[in-house]
């Protein structure tokens, strides 16, 4: 089909039903791709941005095989259906091998490599992963750094899998990289070399020359993959305490990359080019620019190991898009906003059909923005990784309304509820009725690792169907769309990072001043939010906000969370039975950084009011001074997630 423009679309595509013959598993999915054409191009990769125009492509034969000859290998470490590959990987394209092969041998654990030793050995842990692959030596690199210090409080892990960098440099450049890596390993660990620093229980072994020795037409282990089986592991919800865990099954993640592929119908397929430049440990990355083009045939381009963080990427994306022909590309507000900045005159960016959008709220001004100078329609979506990836989004062919999440996708039920004051279901919200977001169908996850983690997580609506509650609040109107407006969870989405608010709150709590701490998220026009620490001293005690910020640097593993600001409160907002009332706090960081954006465009007024609408979640109201510019304004308030009026 070419596509969803209406809600009727859905319904039309679900009264056909998902198709009988879907594959088992995502390897099964990967080899229907493949059959299309196995001699196009599959999967591109540049290791620098100066390098993009002459990347490394791989078609779809040598794609699968290669895919098939890292299952094959894994499963000769001994890795079963229930046995836990990790990975702790840049975007490579061995990055991919691994995630599919891993899927077709065992079950495959994704983790941040931006994410410090210590938490990355908690979460490994927390998976009983039997295999761990990362990053061999490098210079410049720090994933080999962070990782080898703690390999001993690595339980389960019997084989390390060292994916070397040098591999992935061509020519003559290549030898001297083997030597740089040779060196580098050398100058970290001495004679003894990485055996030295490895313990003697866990077995080490080179990635590319394995699988070079395996057999890349068939699966040697003979298994039949049932789709109940468990595929993945990602992480979701902070990296603090228990880690939240989520269970993927191959059912999952296959019937959410066909609804995605439904609903995106003739825009994904063979002779499309997709980019990729969100991290591979991430379920957009995984899915959107992964498992989905793949299973119709379209090529991907993975830009450099770091994404859209690779040096000189974002300045010459316009290039990058010019030069590969991209028909669409995945990414977060941040992003588009940097690209915002930059000239498209004397581009040909024809080929861009359009931009998808998630992770955090689109401001206003730069969607209308964004459209208005590249002519690309940004399709503004959402998704969780407890379902699978993407739950809705603006239709490719239909009304792109700005603000809201868009459609549901076919095959996934979608709709707000409102429940008691214990949790239970009351009813179906109206239409344009605030109520909480439930999800439910083939997509939605198996649970949480850790049981209790999944309490209050299910929910009976009475139709026999098992609902899965996201903790947003949602409303959909009469065409079907739906509209955030707020979120019960307290996640901080920076960038497109989640960081749990106990990241910072515990080792806050540890400060030997701090009585109560209290983190939100603070609206910024680059990153979304910021994160932001309210703190209530001790009787008697004596700290400083630059104290604990520092403090804070030394405790907090997750680089993105550790605070910019840690303010000192005399007084915490509580509820009426004691517990913190964050949406205070939030509502004067709120207020704070839309005073700062207006102080710094020079913008007089005489009132700014913060409103919360039951239907629109917060609302801004400015009153301008006589003179000042309502374009400014515009430009200014458009800058935040926030519906807003100006006087």
């Amino acid at each position: 089909m070419p596509g969803i423009a209406t809600i009727r679309d859905v319904e039309r595509a679900e009264e056909a039903g998902l198709p009988v013959d879907l594959p088992q598993s995502t390897y099964a999915m990967l080899r229907e791709g493949a059959k299309i054409d196995p001699d196009a191009p599959a999967l591109s990769f540049f290791l620098t941005t100066e390098e993009h125009r002459r990347p490394e492509t791989w078609t779809y034969r040598e794609l699968l095989a290669r895919i098939t000859q890292t299952a094959n290998f894994f499963n000769r470490l001994g890795v079963g259906k229930n046995d836990v590959v990790a990975f702790v990987l840049p975007n490579l394209p061995e990055t991919h091998f691994v995630i599919w092969g891993g899927q077709a041998a065992g079950i495959v654990a994704a983790f941040n490599p931006l994410l410090e030793g210590p938490a990355l050995a908690e979460l490994i842990n927390a998976t009983n992963a039997k295999v761990l692959v990362t990053l061999a030596p490098f210079p410049n690199t720090d994933v080999w750094t962070k990782l080898a210090p703690v390999l001993p409080q690595l339980r389960s892990v019997r084989h390390l899998v060292l994916v070397n960098l040098a591999d992935r440099v061509r020519g003559l450049r290549g030898l001297a990289a083997r030597l740089l890596q040779k060196r580098e390993a050398w100058r970290l660990h001495g004679r003894k070399g990485l055996r030295g620093a490895i313990p003697a229980s866990i077995s080490t072994h080179d990635f590319g020359s394995a699988i070079r020795r395996e057999n890349g037409s068939e699966l040697n282990s003979g298994r039949h993959i049932d789709g109940d089986d468990e595929s993945s592991y990602f992480c979701t919800g902070g990296t603090t305490g228990l880690p939240k865990i989520a269970v993927r099954r191959h059912r999952n993640e296959v019937a959410n990359a066909w609804s995605a592929g439904a609903f995106l119908g003739d825009g994904v397929g063979p002779g499309k080019v997709v980019f990729c430049g969100l991290p591979l440990f991430h379920v957009n990355g995984v899915l959107v620019t992964g498992l989905l083009p793949f299973s119709k045939g379209a090529h991907v381009i993975l830009g450099t190991p770091q994404g859209y963080r690779g040096p000189g990427l974002i300045p010459r994306f316009w290039e990058i898009v010019e030069r590969h022909r991209i028909n669409f590309f995945s990414g977060v507000p941040t992003l588009y906003t940097a690209l915002l900045q930059l000239p498209t005159q004397g581009r040909d960016l024809s080929s861009l059909e359009y931009g998808l959008c998630g992770a955090a709220p689109m401001p206003v001004e730069v969607f209308r923005n964004f459209q208005r100078h590249t002519g690309i329609k940004i399709l503004e979506g959402y998704g969780l990784t407890e379902a699978t990836c993407v739950s809705s989004v603006n239709p490719p062919l239909g009304d792109r309304r700005i603000g809201s999440i868009g459609l549901r996708v076919p095959g996934q039920p979608m709709k707000a509820v409102v429940l008691d004051d214990s949790g239970r279901y009351q009813r179906d919200a109206q239409v344009d009725e605030v109520g909480v977001l439930i999800v439910s169908g083939p997509n939605v996850f198996a649970g949480y690792r850790i049981a209790e983690q999944n309490k209050n997580l299910w929910l009976d609506t009475g139709d026999g169907q098992r609902w899965l509650n996201t903790g947003d609040l949602a409303r959909q109107d009469a065409d079907g769309y739906f509209w955030l407006t707020g979120r019960k969870k307290e996640l901080i989405i920076r960038g497109g990072h989640n960081i749990d608010p106990l990241t910072i709150e515990e080792p806050l709590h540890r400060h030997p001043a701090v009585q109560i701490a209290a983190a939100v998220g603070r609206p910024d026009a680059h990153a979304g939010e910021l994160p932001v620490a309210y703190v209530q001293l001790r009787e008697g005690r004596s700290t400083s906000e630059r104290e604990l910020v520092d403090f804070l640097g030394r405790e907090i593993t997750e680089r993105a969370a550790i605070p910019k600001q840690v303010r000192l409160i005399g007084q915490m907002p509580l509820t009426a039975v004691g517990k913190i009332y964050k949406p205070a706090l939030k509502q004067l960081e709120t207020r704070d950084a839309i005073e700062s954006a207006l102080r710094d465009a020079a913008l007089a007024y005489r009132e700014l009011e913060l409103v919360e609408d039951k239907s629109k979640g917060l609302t801004l109201r400015l009153v301008l001074e006589p003179g000042a510019s309502p374009d400014d304004a515009r430009r200014v308030l458009g800058a935040f997630p926030f519906p807003f009026t100006i006087e």
